[in-house]
């Protein structure tokens, strides 16, 4: 069986957000507008994904 994904994008600058913002972002592997980075989908990734809803979008889920 294969492992989960979801693909997120980011949609919005980390400029004058939060450090942990920022931190989130760069833990998800993201780092300039347009940028898409497929992860697994785990509990941790979807809090992340969370916590920085504002900045990013879910483009797929597989």
């Amino acid at each position: 069986m294969a492992d989960k994904t979801v693909t997120v994008e980011q949609i919005a600058s980390p400029v004058r957000r939060q450090a942990d913002q920022r931190a989130t972002l760069i833990g998800l592997g993201l780092n300039k507008i347009r940028k898409q980075r497929t992860l697994k989908d785990t509990p941790e990734v979807r809090g992340m994904i969370y916590k920085i809803r504002h900045l990013v979008r879910v483009v797929g889920e597989q």
